[in-house]
């Protein structure tokens, strides 16, 4: 792996074109990882198997920071995907010490998402676990409200 990262040990219940959004994920991320400012990258994959990528830019004042969920999710559409088509998102993190982590989406992305792509699968690390696995984006939120656009 570009960067001498250590790459995620895929969950055995991901399939393997989530495989791939996985490694497309930690490529990314080990290309233009910057500490304290790029330190998360996200793949999804839309119904026409088209993958789009996006990486976090962390803002001096946390408020100006933009997620690599939204990043990819504007890439997706700038691409001309309908975002109710996206499919599959994989996010990774990579820290500490050089690992690269499988993480969930922080609040304000699980509500992009939800909104959005609310059937796309997210993969996750279950809370209190550490265990992979993948839900759709609108159980994310409990009890979500359905915006109607």
């Amino acid at each position: 792996m570009p960067g001498g990262f250590v790459p995620v040990v895929a969950p055995p219940a991901m399939s393997a074109a989530d495989v791939t959004l996985l490694r497309r994920a930690e490529e990314l991320l080990a290309r233009v990882w910057v500490p304290g400012r790029h330190e998360v990258a996200t793949a999804l994959r839309a119904a026409d198997g088209s993958v789009h990528t996006g990486v976090h830019v962390e803002g001096s004042c946390r408020r100006s920071s933009i997620c690599a969920e939204g990043v990819a999710l504007g890439t997706a559409r700038a691409a001309g995907v309908v975002l109710t088509d996206i499919d599959c998102v994989v996010s990774v993190l990579v820290k500490p010490a050089g690992v690269f982590r499988l993480i969930a989406p922080c609040g304000v992305c699980r509500e992009l998402l939800s909104d959005y792509s609310p059937q796309a699968t997210v993969w996750i690390v279950r809370a209190g676990a550490d265990e992979a696995i993948a839900v759709p984006a609108i159980h994310l939120l409990p009890e979500k409200t359905r915006r109607r656009w």
